[in-house]
C-alpha cells in the first residue's frame, strides 16, 4: 500500500524482526491502540499517550530536534513520520539507516480510513493488528455518519488560535478547519499575504492582528489547548477585550488525526451543543 510520499510498503512478515520509531504523538497513539507497543522501540518527548504505555519507550528527542544518533543505536526497521511536523531534511537523514519510512499525511477526517488501512497493511501479520485496525475504522465511520447527518445548525464563522505573541490561526484546509466543518463551522480566513511573503507554513497556520473588522467578522473564538496552552485565564482576559463568545477547546481532540480521530467526532458533538446558539 502506499504512503503518503507514494512509497509501497510491503506487509512485514510474520516472524519478521520490527522496531518502530515513531516521530507523531497521534501515531505513537495509534500504534499503541493496534498493540505495537512492544514492537516499539523510540517516540518523542511529546508522545504522551497512551500513558500507561509510552514510559517503557525510550525518548528520542522532540517532533523536529531528534536525537540521530540515539534513533541509530535502537537500530529500528521502521520509522514513522508526518509531512507536517516533521523536517524533511531530518527524515532523509534518518532513511540513510532505517529501511522502512511510513510518510504520513492526513489532512482531513475522512483521511483516517487510509490511515488506518495503511497500518493495517504494513503491520497485519503482528499479533491482530488488521483486525483492530478494522475495527477502529468501523467505529469511526458510525461516528462520521453519526455527525454528519445531524440536523445542521446556523454556520458559525469560528476563529481557532493555536498560539499567541504572535497570534496565530489555521487555515480553513487544514485537518482542525475541516474537522471544524463537520459541525457547519467555517473557520475564518486570514487576508493573502504578498506573494513574496508567502510559504507553506504561512498560508496553512498564518498569523493575525485583532482589529474591529476581523471581530465582526467572527461569532465566535476558540482558544487550543496546544500547541499553545491556553487556559481559561486567557479565555476571560480575551472576551473581556473583544465582546465575543470565547471558549476553551481539548486542541487534541480536533487535531489529532489516528485513533483519537474517533474521540474527537463525539467532542465535536457535544462543542456544537456548548456553543449552540
Amino acid at each position: 500500500m502506499l504512503d503518503a510520499a507514494g512509497v509501497a510498503h510491503a506487509p512485514v512478515a510474520a516472524d519478521a524482526e520490527i522496531r518502530i520509531v515513531s516521530l507523531v504523538p497521534s501515531l505513537t497513539e495509534l500504534l499503541c491502540d493496534l498493540g505495537l507497543q512492544t514492537r516499539m522501540v523510540g517516540r518523542t518527548g511529546f508522545c504522551v499517550h497512551p500513558h500507561g504505555q509510552v514510559q517503557s519507550i525510550a525518548k528520542i528527542g522532540g517532533t523536529k530536534d531528534v536525537n540521530v544518533d540515539k534513533i541509530r543505536a535502537l537500530a529500528p526497521t521502521h520509522l514513522v513520520v508526518n509531512i507536517d511536523e516533521n523536517e524533511k531534511p531530518t527524515v532523509a537523514d534518518l532513511a540513510q539507516f532505517i529501511p522502512n519510512v511510513i510518510v504520513t499525511h492526513p489532512q482531513a477526517p475522512l483521511d483516517n480510513v487510509d490511515l488506518f488501512r495503511l497500518f493495517g497493511t504494513i503491520f497485519g501479520a503482528v499479533d491482530e493488528v488488521a483486525t483492530r485496525a478494522a475495527a477502529l475504522k468501523s467505529a469511526f465511520m458510525h461516528a462520521y455518519a453519526a455527525i454528519t447527518s445531524a440536523p445542521s445548525a446556523p454556520p458559525k464563522t469560528v476563529l481557532y488560535c493555536i498560539w499567541q505573541d504572535p497570534w496565530m490561526t489555521v487555515a480553513p484546509e487544514t485537518y482542525i478547519g475541516r474537522m471544524l466543518a463537520l459541525i457547519g463551522w467555517q473557520q475564518w480566513c486570514a487576508s493573502p499575504e504578498p506573494v513574496g511573503a508567502q510559504s507553506a507554513g504561512s498560508l496553512r497556520y498564518p498569523r493575525f492582528a485583532w482589529s474591529d473588522d476581523l471581530v465582526q467578522a467572527i461569532d465566535c473564538v476558540l482558544l487550543s489547548s496546544e500547541p499553545y496552552h491556553f487556559t481559561q485565564t486567557h479565555v476571560d482576559s480575551l472576551e473581556q477585550q473583544i465582546g465575543k463568545p470565547v471558549q476553551l477547546v481539548d486542541g487534541e481532540m480536533l487535531s489529532w488525526y489516528g485513533s483519537r480521530s474517533l474521540a474527537g467526532l463525539h467532542y465535536l458533538t457535544k462543542l456544537k451543543a456548548t456553543l449552540a446558539g
